[in-house]
């Protein structure tokens, strides 16, 4: 039930086809004719995310990539490969990246696509983040965020857990932990 089918990876033939999307979408508002459709994205949030991309695209965080879905430029899929020095080692993890039209006065909505088994990760993928709630700036970018995703596959946080059931077990059991959670990595991330 890994979210990875459909889902390409970044590689080299993909990252261009994205590039080119992104070139693609920022010339067209000096245009003195009409669009066929109204672009949803304002000007100052299309600019912001197509710095972001090109740096992602250009320069990516270890273990992770990042492309537009489509041609969409709020929606995003990011990969993240598990951490070698952890339970998810060899993973292949999904996310589905959504930029609110008030982004970056208000963090992006990313959710885990690949099932996994994780304390601050819950059934529907959504993460127990502290740079995606209380400690967001508008100064931090997806990078910062695909980055703290990494950190959160290496350390878990227990004490403020999305699944208690899971974070308990890590506690209090953490080798039964560390064996449910490498199972799910090969049944689901793989």
């Amino acid at each position: 039930m890994s979210a990875s089918g459909g889902v390409a990876s970044s590689s080299g033939s993909s990252a261009a086809a994205t590039a080119a999307t992104a070139r693609s979408s920022s010339g067209g508002s000096a245009s003195t004719g009409r669009s066929s459709r109204p672009s949803p994205v304002n000007s100052t949030l299309q600019r912001r995310l197509q710095k972001e991309l090109a740096e992602i695209l250009s320069d990516p965080p270890p273990n992770c990539s990042a492309s537009l879905v489509g041609d969409k430029l709020t929606d995003w899929i990011a990969t993240i490969m598990g951490p070698s020095d952890s339970v998810y080692d060899s993973g292949v993890f999904f996310l589905k990246i959504h930029f609110p039209t008030n982004y970056p006065f208000e963090p992006p909505k990313v959710v885990f696509k690949t099932r996994i088994y994780h304390c601050n990760i819950n059934s529907q993928g959504e993460i127990c983040l502290d740079v995606l709630k209380d400690t967001w700036s508008p100064a931090m970018t997806i990078r910062t965020v695909l980055l703290s995703v990494c950190s959160l596959l290496t350390d878990c946080n227990p004490d403020d857990p999305l699944v208690a059931g899971i974070a308990r077990q890590y506690l209090q059991d953490r080798s039964e932990h560390d064996r449910m959670a490498k199972d799910w990595t090969r049944r689901f991330a793989r």
